[in-house]
């Protein structure tokens, strides 16, 4: 029986958990949570529709963008969002956040929550991801794609990627090495902590109670980030290479970046306006890897997270975004 509870986030805002059984690295029983959006009203004075999104999130970090839902909302989408295991509503007291040894077992809450949407939409669905999300999708869509009917098949229409993890923002020397080290040490100690990544630049740069504008829960997405182990970077890696050698993720995508990066050691105004995670040119550069029709916007001024932009910014995102699900429209009528 699906049952949806009350969310965090407040009215039109609801959860549903998804029982996932033991976790293969050994943390005890794991969900997922699926968090659906539905307002009183949808535009028009229509009833809603019948067609969806499913957002999926990063590293260190959980949904809470609501402007971002009822934007789709009004775009005429039903919204869902994905927390993965362990992470955000789904993590339990005793597990460690975000940790996974292999991407692939993310693939158990994306069919469920893919399921649970269909049964809920007869239309097409529309996925959405960020960061370390944008990875994890299309591998999974690769995966999806091969399997008889594809990802049409199973109703999926685009991917969108909002500013995707595509590769070690590292020079290409700590890349090579680095990752061999991180393949030893990861299979050997999965949970060991690697020294030196905690960093709030991009946090302070966010949050209401330092120098953003966004208000979200600090034990589920604190300002320097979870630590970062060894067999987690090595399953993010594993899957970098995976993606480098080409994907068909069956459906066209929309990536969506910063036009900079600026990386800084503290908080600096200047990365309010730019990358200050990840490095754009890798973006741009794997880009042409998942297959199928591409389209990429660099948005002059946008933060990491594309849709956590300054309000200016903000609104130039959303255009591209909104131009994009219009040709969206017109394409998928043509096949």
């Amino acid at each position: 029986m699906t049952t949806w509870m009350p969310d965090i986030l407040g009215d039109g805002y609801e959860q549903l958990t998804l029982p996932l059984g033991p976790d293969p690295d050994g943390e005890g029983e794991v969900t997922a949570t699926l968090v659906r959006y539905q307002p009183s009203v949808y535009p028009g004075g229509e009833s809603a529709p019948d067609r969806a999104v499913i957002y999926v999130h990063g590293f260190t970090d959980y949904f809470f963008q609501q402007h971002l839902a009822e934007h789709f909302a009004a775009q005429g989408y039903r919204f869902f969002a994905l927390d993965l295991r362990k992470c955000g509503r789904s993590r339990q007291p005793e597990q460690t956040p975000h940790f996974v040894t292999d991407l692939t077992y993310y693939d158990a809450e994306l069919e469920e929550a893919l399921r649970v949407v269909r049964s809920e939409v007869g239309g097409g669905i529309l996925l959405v991801a960020h960061s370390t999300g944008g990875l994890v999708l299309p591998l999974w869509l690769d995966r999806l794609n091969r399997r008889p009917g594809g990802t049409g098949g199973a109703g999926i229409q685009g991917l969108i990627l909002n500013s995707p993890w595509f590769d070690l923002q590292v020079p290409s020397i700590l890349r090579s090495l680095g990752t061999v080290a991180v393949d030893t040490v990861g299979r050997v100690r999965s949970r060991a902590v690697i020294p030196g990544q905690s960093l709030d630049t991009y946090g302070m740069s966010l949050h209401r109670n330092a120098n953003g504008q966004w208000e979200y829960d600090l034990d589920w997405k604190p300002l320097a980030g979870f630590p970062v182990t060894f067999g987690w970077l090595r399953a993010v890696r594993r899957g970098h290479a995976r993606l480098h050698r080409g994907l068909d993720v069956g459906v066209p995508s929309l990536i969506l970046r910063s036009k900079d990066t600026r990386w800084a050691p503290a908080y600096d105004p200047a990365v309010d306006t730019a990358d200050a995670v990840l490095d754009v040119k890798q973006i741009a550069r794997w880009a042409g890897c998942l297959g199928d029709r591409t389209t990429i916007v660099p948005i002059t001024g946008a933060r990491h997270d594309v849709f956590l932009s300054t309000p200016e910014v903000l609104e130039v995102a959303f255009r591209e975004l909104d131009l994009w699900l219009d040709w969206l429209d017109g394409h998928s009528r043509t096949l």
